[in-house]
């Protein structure tokens, strides 16, 4: 009996048509619009057009009807060109997935169509200042006010505000019997009164720009809340595990990239007589080594996604951690040897690499730091008594 483990046909061929698009604009192109202050707008409209952005959309709401595993695999395909779109870990995935699994009918045919053809890019804010990785401890309130929500409060590292349309904040309510707080989501237009926005200066250079918000007295319509208000925090998992997975995709694309330019400059460096460099185990070693790392991340973000698409929302989170673990060290590591590869060359800007050294530690950092991801295995999975 053959067995083969491979991905299923239709996302094989969904792999080649990404790559063939985003291939067009490659790693030149996006480091040209960071360094010009322009954005991807070309790229992203294009890859939405052609239904690779809501690939993961229920097809009577403008998607593809397929699953997160079909999206990550998008995103895997642009990093790995060299053209990654931060927003898709956002838009589609995090937004996305919270309206599709959440949302009124009315809402998902509001917000989801545009979304799915990537002609509505919604930002996510969550990210607290005081707040860090405890989401226990956000402060920014929703207030119910006759037929209107009043929001308060701030938020910080919110990923392309500037491109975007609306932004689905994670606020809290108060229960009305115990007075406790309790998380709750609402789409805010960006454009909505008391809503500002202040750019955040960052040492690596992207077309998506990172910003503070600042909510004042920024009243919404009773519709704007998505979900139950006492739904409670599975709601916001339903977004949040689709961050971690397409997190980690993205990250074992950069990985990609950096691996083939190291295995392209092996192969055609020559310093030593008549062989190229990579000729030798001090090059090889090293690039083996990180591609082995890559391949294990990669069956953990596809078993993570499985299960996501199969419902399992808690084993997909412990799967997502973990993912998204493996994936920030696999591209920072790919990344250290890309540039050790080319040597001196690794940190030019024709060579194009020495910006990922920093781009590739968002994987270890966002959505949650590495030593979270840690904290949550040694707890839900080895059973170990909670540590923080």
């Amino acid at each position: 009996m053959t067995i083969n483990f491979t991905e299923p046909e239709e996302r094989v061929a969904l792999r080649e048509a990404v790559k063939k698009l985003a291939s067009k604009y490659g790693r030149e192109f996006v480091e040209k619009q960071a360094r010009e202050g322009g954005k991807m707008t070309e790229m992203w409209l294009e890859m939405g057009q052609a239904g690779f952005l809501g690939v993961n959309i229920p097809e009577e709401h403008g998607g593809g009807g397929g699953g997160m595993a079909d999206l990550a695999a998008v995103l895997e395909e642009a990093s790995a060109a060299g053209a990654p779109l931060l927003m898709m870990v956002v838009s589609p995935a995090i937004c996305g997935s919270i309206i599709t699994r959440c949302g009124t009918e009315e809402q998902k045919a509001r917000w989801l169509p545009g979304i799915a053809d990537g002609t509505l890019l919604m930002a996510f804010g969550i990210t607290e200042a005081d707040a860090g990785s405890n989401a226990h401890n956000i402060t920014t309130t929703a207030t119910r006010d006759g037929d209107e929500w009043v929001l308060n409060g701030q938020k910080i590292f919110i990923s392309g505000v500037d491109e975007a349309q609306s932004v689905l904040i994670v606020a809290r309510t108060q229960d009305a019997k115990t007075g406790k707080l309790k998380p709750a989501l609402f789409v805010v237009p960006t454009d909505a009164a008391g809503f500002t926005k202040q750019p955040i200066p960052m040492s690596w250079e992207a077309p998506e720009k990172q910003f503070t918000l600042f909510l004042d007295d920024v009243r919404l319509p009773v519709d704007a809340l998505v979900g139950d208000e006492d739904g409670g925090l599975w709601q916001l998992f339903a977004g949040l595990n689709p961050e971690r997975i397409m997190g980690a995709a993205l990250s074992c694309g950069m990985a990609r990239y950096c691996i083939d330019k190291a295995v392209d400059y092996a192969k055609t460096r020559s310093v030593w007589k008549d062989q190229p460099i990579g000729a030798h185990q001090g090059i090889q070693h090293p690039i083996a080594k990180v591609k082995i790392e890559l391949e294990q991340a990669r069956l953990l973000w596809q078993k993570a996604a499985a299960l996501y698409d199969a419902g399992d929302d808690f084993g997909a989170g412990e799967y997502a951690n973990m993912a998204k673990y493996a994936g920030g060290e696999v591209s920072c590591n790919a990344a250290d040897v890309a540039v050790h590869t080319h040597g001196g060359n690794g940190l030019t800007v024709e060579y194009g690499l020495g910006n990922l050294l920093v781009a590739s530690r968002l994987g270890r950092i966002a959505p949650v730091s590495r030593e979270m991801i840690l904290n949550f295995v040694a707890m839900h999975t080895l059973g170990l008594p909670k540590s923080y």
